[in-house]
């Protein structure tokens, strides 16, 4: 039998870790360093550096509304607007867009329904 995964660790094992990634990515395109991208989403730079080149962090597809969001986010960061509370906004989105149990339903044990949103398979 699959080893079941609860939603809280697909949560911290591939939501968390792709949002951090966006985020670092969008600073970066807005023209901050390294150094200090990594000192405002509290990573190391080696970590920011990583996920410049694709090797660390999640590849979750989370779609263009969220895109947005991330983007939003930086604006908000960049004027001060607290990174935790950023990525919690961010995360609340992704699970009312479904995000959260698309990742559930191909990385975590779904067996007659989803428990994130409890809809069944079908």
């Amino acid at each position: 039998m699959k080893k079941m995964i609860m939603p809280q660790e697909l949560e911290v094992w591939y939501l968390l870790p792709t949002i951090r990634k966006g985020l670092a990515k969008e600073m970066v395109k807005g023209g901050l360093s390294q150094k200090a991208i990594a000192e405002k989403l509290g990573i190391t730079e080696a970590a920011v550096s990583q996920y410049m080149k694709g090797k660390r962090g999640s590849d979750v597809d989370l779609g263009n509304n969220i895109k947005k969001e991330i983007k939003n986010s930086v604006k908000n960061i960049l004027k001060g607007s607290s990174v935790i509370k950023e990525i919690q906004r961010i995360c609340d989105q992704c699970k009312r867009e479904m995000i959260l149990c698309k990742i559930h339903k191909r990385h975590g044990y779904v067996s007659k329904g989803c428990d994130i949103c409890m809809k069944s398979e079908g």
